[in-house]
């Protein structure tokens, strides 16, 4: 529960990145041409697999760890 906790903060909090202000010209570009919101998909969805793979691993391990309590 804890690392579901701290993974939910972390990406709360990497969220508030993305409302910072545009000023920049490659933002503008990528905003002008509707091509950002391809970046940020792209985004979302390697972070999605990222944390499919992050939960994935841990329930393994938990497993492994119940098994080699066992013995």
């Amino acid at each position: 529960m804890k690392s579901l906790t701290t993974t939910f903060v972390l990406l709360l909090v990497s969220m508030q990145l993305f409302a910072q202000p545009q000023e920049s010209a490659v933002v503008d570009t990528l905003a002008g041409s509707e091509k950002i919101y391809v970046v940020a998909a792209c985004a979302l969805l390697i972070l999605l697999a990222l944390l499919f793979l992050l939960f994935s691993v841990d329930r393994r391990v938990k497993k492994l760890e119940k098994k080699s309590e066992g013995k």
